[in-house]
């Protein structure tokens, strides 16, 4: 950066935009909270920026989004046109034969393409590489002319064995492209140049779905951010945790499809590790759903192939990250069966909860937590409104919810929040005792405009050692967006067996493909400390269908990676043990995929400069009281602003944090303490 450049990070959610702004050169920032506008996001997005001033001023806008994984979730990306291989136009269809529901016969699965915009041209590629038949270029040309025709915005081409030998796929690319119009169009072999075709079909495909949708939403902000003088670089979140250009974005939407929740995620794990708690869950509770990811050891886990729902396979990496449909947002109504439910259903932030006012009858998470007292009715976050309604949000409980179980007004509102709570604390026990994890060594890190809201309840829910809760836990994913590194992430199929491999073919493979991830990242525009590159094998015994990842500590800076079939079998074995606790002495181990990525870290974020100024007091920090619904009774409760509390505060439950983008409920038996880094750590009482 240089002495006067500004950098700010913005993540749009349903409810809220929130945004954080670094300036380097004066070690300051500032946050800001305002109310998104769905359909027309620019709005907010500008209306964030312009509460730092002049837009002209920023250096760098780094975006956290959620338009990919919206248009995937409500099936409302764009019309999609498929050329494939003849014989293969099924395959995205058939996907692995797996079921939506796995001990019934029944239920539907319907693909991003439909069956009569998947098109077949003559060719043939083997698993080796050979061209048995050229592609029919006359075919290509006439099956393009016809999917647009047909009303297809977007074309992907996709033909068997393309990773072995991209060459029928490059020339079918460049004959479609004298018949297609716009810049909507891509091949797989340069999406995902790796073995599966099913896996390679479903992310093309969905890549081709969220182009004009991610394509046309950037552009907007585009247009909206020179509109107002920005002269600087605008970057996206990836799904993996970095950053990327926007033109990148444009071309690989797929890779944004957990964006907004992946740079949660980053600055959660960030701010673990500086505060010495390297093993964590992070919980990201929005207006809409509820975001869960592990971090073990200071390390968020990536997963190289990710379901963004049944039959959405997405094979990129990504960060680990398991939603549900539980956030403030989330309506509560009783069943067919009697049974209280919370959730999918979301009322968004139009109308939004009943307290808010728009027009929804329906009660929510949000209007529980109200009526309970737990949220100020008085001071709601993000400056939208200048006051709740309990009463409209206590009458909704109690028709909707009360009346149908037979409970009064507050028992049912405590009804809501203990069966939201059961949803979240499943979530995470799925990411963590499932996957063999003590949640019992693991403090959460619950963020968002609601995660602090129900630290407590996670504790006792789940076992957890303790909470830990930023500084601005509602504004956490944007400044995530500000300290998330650059990276670009690129694969190959290489299928070697290990024994006798020709360790300098490889050598020069890998050499070749850090140059080439290292370059995307150098043309990123942002400021780099230095740029790291990453190796990976997967790899697995012969005659195995699963691989296992194998990560190699390697340095290319001096013209070769030094590479060789003891370092590889060496990690090899070191991670197929880890995963399963045994070898297969004698079986031949195989390297099927070569995975690259290059890292540029970004210049350190201080996370010190959040902390609290000195000379602040408790006493200082006090707002009085309030009577507050705790395990079915009203407990007078102290109030306190959260951010006026000093380093070392202690404060014993029951008492409510308040601050202007978050509400931190401390419930009886608890103890909030102030770190030194500002941070909020909730635990047992001594």
């Amino acid at each position: 950066m240089t002495a006067s450049a500004k950098v700010v990070g913005v993540d749009v959610g349903g409810t809220f935009t929130d945004l954080f702004l670094y300036d380097e050169a004066a070690r300051s920032f500032r946050t800001a909270k305002v109310p998104s506008n769905r359909g027309d996001e620019a709005v907010g997005f500008l209306n964030g920026l312009r509460q730092f001033g002049a837009v002209a001023d920023l250096a760098s806008v780094v975006h956290g989004t959620t338009v990919g994984t919206n248009a995937l979730l409500e099936r409302k990306g764009a019309r999609v046109g498929l050329i494939t291989t003849a014989g293969f136009r099924d395959v995205l269809e058939m996907r692995r034969r797996d079921r939506l529901r796995t001990w019934g016969l029944w239920g539907d699965f319907v693909p991003v393409v439909d069956r009569d915009f998947r098109l077949e041209v003559p060719e043939r590629t083997l698993a080796d590489g050979t061209v048995r038949q050229p592609v029919d270029l006359d075919a290509v040309r006439g099956a393009a002319r016809r999917l647009r025709e047909m009303g297809a915005e977007a074309l992907a081409i996709v033909f068997i064995n393309a990773y072995a030998n991209s060459a029928n796929e490059r020339a079918a690319l460049a004959a479609a492209e004298e018949v297609w119009e716009g810049d909507c169009i891509a091949c797989s072999s340069a999406i995902l140049p790796e073995i599966r075709e099913f896996e390679r079909t479903s992310t093309a495909a969905l890549n081709a779905y969220l182009q004009p949708v991610v394509g046309s939403y950037l552009g907007k902000l585009d247009a909206a951010l020179k509109g107002d003088g920005f002269t600087g670089r605008f970057h996206i979140v990836q799904s993996n945790g970095g950053v990327m250009s926007t033109e990148s974005a444009r071309k690989l939407p797929v890779r944004t499809a957990l964006s907004g929740p992946a740079a949660g995620v980053i600055a959660a794990a960030a701010i673990a590790r500086a505060a010495g708690y390297p093993d964590v869950v992070t919980g990201d509770l929005g207006g809409t759903s509820f975001d869960v990811s592990l971090v073990v050891g200071g390390e968020t886990a990536l997963a190289a192939q990710t379901t963004i729902d049944f039959g959405l396979v997405i094979r990129t990496p990504m960060i680990e990250i398991t939603t549900i449909g539980a956030g403030g947002g989330s309506i509560a109504r009783v069943d067919a069966g009697g049974l209280l439910q919370v959730g999918p259903e979301s009322a968004g932030s139009r109308p939004g909860p009943v307290c808010y006012g728009g027009g929804n009858t329906r009660p929510t998470l949000t209007d529980a937590n109200v009526v309970l007292g737990r949220i100020n009715a008085e001071r709601p976050i993000g400056g939208g409104l200048k006051r709740l309604d309990v009463e409209a949000a206590k009458a909704a409980i109690l028709e909707h919810v009360g009346a149908p179980l037979g409970l009064d007004a507050m028992a049912a509102a405590e009804a809501i929040l203990r069966v939201a709570n059961g949803h979240m604390a499943k979530a995470i026990r799925l990411v963590s005792i499932e996957r063999g994890h003590d949640p019992s060594r693991f403090a959460a890190v619950p963020f968002g405009g609601g995660g602090a809201l129900h630290a407590g309840a996670l504790i006792r829910e789940v076992g957890l050692k303790a909470a830990l809760v930023p500084r601005f836990p509602g504004i956490n994913s944007a400044l995530g967006c500000v300290i998330a590194d650059i990276r670009h992430d690129q694969v190959r199929t290489v299928n070697l067996s290990l024994e006798g491999i020709d360790a300098a073919s490889l050598d020069a493979l890998m050499v070749s493909e850090a140059e080439a991830v290292r370059a995307v990242v150098a043309e990123a525009g942002l400021p780099v400390e230095r740029i790291d590159t990453l190796f990976e094998l997967d790899m697995h015994y012969a005659g195995q269908t699963h691989t296992v990842s194998v990560p190699l500590a390697l340095d290319v800076t001096g013209g070769t990676a030094g590479v060789s079939e003891a370092v590889i079998r060496a990690a090899f074995e070191a991670a197929y043990q880890a995963s399963f606790s045994r070898l297969l002495h004698g079986v031949p181990a195989r390297i099927v995929n070569l995975r690259t990525a290059a890292v540029g870290r970004r210049p350190h974020f201080d996370l010190a400069s959040l902390a609290p100024e000195p000379g602040t007091t408790v006493e200082g920090a006090r707002r009085g009281a309030r009577p507050v619904w705790f395990s079915g009774a009203w407990h007078e409760t102290a109030i306190l602003s959260r951010l006026d509390l000093p380093v070392g505060a202690v404060i014993p439950g029951p008492a409510i944090l308040e601050q202007p983008d978050a509400t931190t409920v401390v419930d009886p038996g608890l103890t909030a303490r102030v770190d030194h880094l500002g941070n909020v750590i909730v635990e047992a009482a001594a």
